[in-house]
């Protein structure tokens, strides 16, 4: 690892402020509830008076309008069948209890750990690359990148997802240094320079694995699909151990890691996140059986001679019936048969062929809402797309950090390539798989992890400090970071619903699909 801790806080810090700054700016504009916060932003709201969602009637205008001016009367007092763990919505509340219920409130918290995302994407970066300067140049990159900037915007669950996911990643990545630092510590102990074929020492306690698990059931408390980070770095995890025990000098019984060190991996990181995930169903636990908790949270009551029941109890079993109706809603007939305008095949997400309209007010004519034009109309647009240039190069730098990983055998370039195929790949075979719209914003948990691949591939192009093609690498890394956050800058008034000529906004729709 760098030497330079000091310096490398000190820069995440800056690096992560700065990010907060220009998210946090005019974050409560518009002061309405847009795109999918007439979700997340209301049932915030229940769950911190109530300690679980409940129903707002139809028709949803007439409760948002109401709910933005303070009214709360149109809550009602039986439960909300809502299809999402609740972390994230609990973390939408802390925002509206600390800055009252209004959208600087609702927004506040997805503002918070969006800029978190950026110093633990940092933070990830350096240690994987083992390079400061990497972890550099990959905070300014997802800094600066339209989607994580827009998700960081409004109040829905998805950043709060990314965030944990990539603390997931660096707690499990960390656990790796942390191991060979023990196996290393072992040999010296010894007096030996290799483990001569013996399997070494077991390492039981392995606090970044705890972490991991931890990490990982708060992503997943937000959104189901983390496990397949959860699965992918497990497994990667297990035979990261095998690798360190091959290199010590275990030789072929290096491969006992698998049991040795998979099953207390396992314990670590599936039992901790499967603990912190039921804690986060607290609220839910606590609530009253009357009909006025949660959603099925007295459906075990009701349901005496059912096997979940004189299973598992009539909680739990209500708990568990919960969760099968949720899957049913992600795999059942009513979302496979739903439509939506701005449904992206996620084959082109790496490409950005489809982005997502969050907000819009189209037709504003001239002398309207501060329109200036000569021909046509203006309109305003929040848009979740991300920053072209650094998703383009990102998809060309993922092909080379493939290469360098599997021919090059450099283990660090796996780490953002396995990471992009689980937290990727899933949504490409649901979309292969199944009719239901799919939306690019889900991207979001994908890019920090493109960005590390592009910062790491940038670091091969800048070379050693001291070789003799480093200017010439760090000019080329240099244009790249200033082409992104320019091209960022070009973006800027469609990912914050500035007024534009429609003419003006149609130069940044670079692609067809974009419209």
């Amino acid at each position: 690892m760098p030497t330079d801790r000091l310096r490398a806080w000190l820069l995440t810090a800056i690096v992560t402020a700065m990010a907060f700054a220009i998210r946090v700016y005019n974050l409560g504009y518009p002061d309405y509830l847009i795109f999918d916060e007439t979700y997340y932003a209301k049932d915030a709201y229940s769950m911190m008076r109530f300690g679980v969602e409940r129903q707002w009637p139809d028709p949803m205008d007439v409760t948002n309008k109401a709910f933005v001016a303070g009214d709360y009367s149109y809550l009602q007092a039986g439960p909300s069948f809502v299809v999402h763990p609740p972390l994230g919505k609990w973390l939408i509340g802390v925002g509206e209890a600390m800055f009252g219920v209004n959208s600087f409130g609702w927004r506040f918290m997805a503002c918070v750990f969006g800029a978190l995302l950026v110093g633990m994407t940092m933070r990830l970066a350096r240690r994987v690359s083992r390079s400061t300067l990497v972890g550099v140049i990959a905070g300014l990159l997802l800094t600066f990148d339209g989607l994580a900037f827009t998700m960081s915007r409004i109040a829905l669950l998805d950043i709060f997802q990314a965030f944990f996911v990539v603390a997931g990643v660096a707690a499990v990545v960390a656990d790796r240094d942390w191991f060979r630092n023990r196996l290393a510590d072992q040999l010296t102990a010894l007096g030996a320079s290799d483990l001569d074929g013996r399997f070494g020492r077991l390492a039981l306690w392995r606090p970044w694995r705890w972490v991991a698990g931890l990490m990982f059931g708060c992503s997943i408390a937000v959104k189901w699909n983390s496990i397949y980070v959860l699965a992918a770095f497990g497994v990667l995890s297990v035979l990261w151990d095998v690798g360190a025990r091959r290199l010590a000098g275990a030789d072929f019984r290096s491969w006992l890691a698998l049991l040795f060190d998979g099953v207390p991996a396992f314990i670590a990181l599936v039992g901790t996140t499967v603990v912190t995930y039921v804690a986060s169903w607290a609220g839910w636990f606590a609530s009253p059986t009357d009909g006025h908790g949660g959603w099925a949270r007295d459906w075990g009551f009701k349901n005496p001679t059912d096997p979940l029941v004189t299973t598992f109890g009539p909680d739990i079993a209500g708990w568990l019936h919960y969760h099968q109706e949720i899957y049913g809603f992600h795999t059942g007939d009513f979302i496979n048969k739903a439509t939506h305008v701005y449904n992206a095949h996620p084959a082109g997400w790496l490409l950005m062929i489809r982005p997502i309209g969050i907000d819009a007010v189209n037709d504003i004519k001239p002398g309207v809402d501060g329109c200036v034009t000569t021909s046509g109309n203006c309109l305003r647009v929040i848009s979740g797309i991300g920053t072209p240039l650094l998703w383009w190069f990102a998809a060309i730098a993922l092909v080379v950090a493939v290469v360098w990983w599997v021919a090059g055998r450099d283990w660090r370039f796996g780490v953002p390539v396995v990471a992009v195929a689980a937290t990727w790949l899933p949504w490409v075979y649901q979309g292969v798989t199944t009719t239901r719209p799919l939306f690019f914003f889900y991207a979001i948990t994908i890019v920090p992890f493109t960005v590390i691949g592009l910062a790491m591939v940038l670091g091969l192009i800048l070379g050693k400090a001291r070789s003799s093609g480093r200017l010439r690498g760090a000019i080329v890394a240099g244009l790249v970071v200033a082409l992104v956050i320019v091209n960022f800058g070009f973006l800027y008034p469609v990912l914050t619903d500035v007024i534009l000529p429609y003419n003006d906004w149609r130069l940044r729709m670079w692609l067809g699909s974009w419209i």
